[in-house]
């Protein structure tokens, strides 16, 4: 895998910020788009864009096979054992709410267990504090070890049989750890619990395989991985989300409809009420094929090794603290990091006059920050077109940072 050949492949990294060339290592917030997937985008809108399911006419069609396509083309890559069994969604956060509203209103009630972790994002977290407060269900956190995992032993003392819904994140989109959700997922079914994936950070990163995982669903947002905004998945087994009544009404979910009552379409299309998002699906099945082309394998590989060298570049730098686990065998390309006497804010103001990209704040991460005992954090996180040089250019622009700082004060 060569990086910077995979870097000419996106116009936006090309470009100059600042008057340095642009070093983009905020992928773990949106990952940047190849050229195949804008062009994706166009030819829908340029050639054949027309509403979908609705109309016999060669626009539709074509529209039609370019939507349905794409959800053959998610099923394969997760693979899914059916194309019934991927819903189109706004996103990971769309998703799991979709989950709480329709199989947790259905099937939870009070003295029900929800249970996840505490390093969840925000969009794994307030959809089952909101279910627990409507139903009295008790929510649970299994508590994490010191350099941020969590452990097989609290997992298995914190789900117990009045447990019904388990939901973890694949990857940690703060501390990088890749959560071990097959083994997770097996105590979750051993005490008949269901078990929901965020996938945000691991669907762009590892390849997935939800038979493997014997997860119950796995959520995921195209943006994250090359594609465009505003399009996301919902992978459920068929037999649950059958069993599980629409939360969207309107347009295309309804088979019949009579005055006062309403009959549902079969699965996927019960779930996806009014004009999808047709041209954001057509971009995810072009960004797909994208890393497809590529191998997640290797994607998975390369980023192990920006970590490790990242990891090894920035431990360099007296006063910087990194949050995680410091084995990069044991986390994706996400490094949090603050430095000593600086605000994250300040650190992300100064690294930006040098052209680099990096997020600061809590990460919508709250618990979790509280957890490191810190009100933010600073993060950089890489992708497929991201090289040692972008490392680099970190480690520099971090040590002018501090360098000014201490000037300054």
């Amino acid at each position: 895998m060569n990086a910077a050949e995979i870097r000419k492949q996106f116009p936006i990294l090309d470009q100059e910020v600042n008057g340095h060339p642009l070093v983009y290592l905020d992928s773990a917030a949106t990952s940047q788009k190849p050229q195949v997937v804008i062009d994706a985008i166009d030819q829908y809108y340029l050639e054949y864009n027309s509403n979908v399911h609705r109309g016999v006419h060669t626009l539709g069609t074509r529209a039609t096979d370019g939507y349905e396509g794409a959800r053959e083309k998610v099923r394969k890559f997760i693979n899914a054992s059916a194309t019934e069994e991927i819903i189109f969604t706004k996103g990971t956060t769309a998703s799991i709410n979709l989950v709480a509203a329709s199989y947790g209103r259905t099937n939870i009630q009070e003295g029900d267990e929800i249970v996840i972790s505490m390093m969840e994002h925000h969009s794994n977290i307030i959809p089952w504090q909101q279910l627990a407060l409507q139903t009295g269900a008790t929510l649970k956190y299994i508590p994490l070890q010191e350099d941020g995992t969590i452990s097989l032993d609290d997992a298995r003392n914190m789900i117990t049989p009045n447990t019904k819904i388990v939901s973890i994140m694949h990857v940690s989109n703060v501390l990088g750890v890749i959560n071990p959700i097959k083994e997770i997922a097996e105590i979750a079914h051993e005490n008949g619990a269901v078990m929901v994936v965020d996938g945000a950070q691991g669907a762009p990163h590892i390849k997935i395989d939800v038979q493997d995982l014997n997860c119950d669903f796995y959520a995921l947002s195209g943006h994250k991985m090359c594609g465009p905004t505003g399009i996301g998945v919902l992978y459920g087994r068929k037999h649950l989300l059958e069993s599980m009544p629409p939360i969207e009404f309107g347009g295309e979910m309804i088979d019949f409809v009579d005055l006062y009552d309403s009959t549902w379409k079969e699965l996927p299309w019960k779930f996806e009420g009014g004009t999808p998002i047709i041209a954001g699906a057509i971009g995810l099945g072009a960004a797909i094929d994208f890393l497809e082309s590529i191998g997640l394998e290797n994607i998975e590989q390369h980023e192990h090794k920006l970590a490790a060298y990242a990891l090894k570049r920035m431990s360099e730098i007296e006063g910087l603290t990194i949050y995680g686990p410091m084995d990069a065998s044991k986390r994706a390309g996400v490094i949090t990091f603050n430095l000593e006497d600086v605000h994250p804010h300040d650190v992300a103001t100064v690294l930006d006059a040098e052209g680099i990209a990096v997020r600061a704040g809590h990460h919508c991460a709250q618990p979790l920050m509280r957890w490191l005992k810190a009100s933010a954090t600073a993060r950089a996180s890489f992708y497929l077109y991201n090289t040692e040089d972008d490392i680099d250019r970190l480690v520099e622009g971090l040590v002018k940072t501090k360098e000014y700082f201490s000037n300054v004060f």
